[in-house]
């Protein structure tokens, strides 16, 4: 059993019988009083966001958790069916797990699965990607003086807004994070 001294940011713990990852956290010494542990935790089945204060010191469960390296090969209903890199063991995994990074993954990429056991707890999508606009408006020269966007459609069929010199063909780098257009890349 661990205890608060042993806190980080991504550590795994098991919570109000429920696995939480914790987000933030900031020792607290007042003047006055105990010392205490402000925590900012997410829920990793819900993804819901609490906070919540320990005393320092504190006895917590940390969860040993695998990571391994997968490739996500093709959607199958609501599951997404991906290769271990090793192994070339076949898995299925929920589609809820991947969260909005799905929206920007193609066949043949690559992602991150963190096991407990043989439980998937979470899926970590690339936090970049390379995708090719398949449509989108014209743009125009002289356009550009206002920082103006316009929607574009990627290959996987996510939509994200990109700047007026953006064409059809173009291929771009993606934030998987916040669905944000970040530069165009020469092929």
């Amino acid at each position: 059993m661990a205890d608060t001294s042993d806190f980080r940011n991504g550590l795994i713990i098991k919570f109000k019988n429920d696995l939480y990852t914790i987000v933030e956290f900031q020792h607290v010494k007042p003047g006055k009083g105990g010392a205490f542990v402000r925590t900012l935790l997410k829920n990793l089945r819900t993804g819901k966001v609490l906070d919540n204060t320990f005393r320092s010191g504190e006895g917590v469960d940390v969860v040993r958790v695998e990571r391994r390296k997968y490739q996500y090969l093709y959607r199958e209903g609501d599951f997404l069916v991906c290769m271990d890199n090793d192994t070339y063991e076949q898995i299925n995994v929920p589609v809820v797990l991947f969260g909005d990074g799905l929206g920007y993954l193609k066949e043949s990429e690559e992602v991150e699965i963190a096991f407990n056991g043989e439980e998937i707890i979470s899926v970590e999508t690339p936090i970049f990607v390379i995708l090719k606009v398949v449509s989108t408006e014209p743009g125009f020269k002289g356009d550009t003086a206002t920082g103006a966007v316009k929607p574009a459609t990627l290959e996987t069929g996510a939509v994200i807004n990109v700047p007026l010199f953006v064409n059809e063909g173009d291929v771009l780098r993606v934030d998987t994070r916040t669905g944000g257009y970040m530069e165009r890349v020469k092929v």
